[in-house]
């Protein structure tokens, strides 16, 4: 399943890469894309939010929301 999760903190490159590495290190996601200027992560994954939330949390960025696609 798709899904967009909207995160506040980014500000640069390094924000990016550091959200991409903390969804990659989670079994059965699929980073699709995460996008500084949409502040926004698209990833292909089945797991529960709450992981998704805990990943980005401890990578110090919030997540504002998360949208089936």
């Amino acid at each position: 399943m798709k899904k967009k999760i909207n995160i506040e903190g980014m500000s640069c490159g390094h924000c990016v890469a550091h959200v991409k590495e903390a969804l990659e290190e989670l079994s059965n996601v699929k980073v699709l894309e995460v996008n500084l200027n949409e502040k926004a992560a698209l990833v292909d994954t089945d797991i529960d939010d709450t992981i998704l939330i805990s990943a980005i949390d401890e990578a110090g960025y919030d997540v504002m929301s998360i949208e089936a696609l």
